[in-house]
């Protein structure tokens, strides 16, 4: 098991917690807290080791389109960058949902 967290600087406020995906074989889940640091931090929690720089770039491709200020918890079990991004776009849903 392996932990590690990237913060970078955001500003777009998110309206409320939310939660999407469950951790399972080829699976994860993401929590989404408001943020009170103008600064999104992402910490993942992974059973595949060996894959931070494929983190950090599919993390930098979403702040480009996603500026939110919020702390990202990803408790991951093999998930592929794929389905990171597509989970991180349902958990951005819902958070902005009022």
């Amino acid at each position: 098991m392996e932990s590690f967290s990237y913060t970078y600087p955001a500003a777009k406020e998110v309206s409320q917690r939310a939660h999407t995906g469950v951790v399972g074989s080829g699976d994860l889940e993401i929590i989404i807290e408001p943020g009170t640091k103008k600064t999104v931090e992402f910490t993942v929690r992974t059973a595949s080791e060996g894959f931070q720089e494929t983190w950090k770039a599919v993390f930098e491709r979403f702040i480009v389109h996603n500026d939110i200020n919020a702390k990202i918890t990803i408790n991951d079990f093999g998930a592929t960058p794929g389905v990171v991004s597509l989970r991180l776009a349902q958990a951005v849903e819902i958070a902005n949902q009022k």
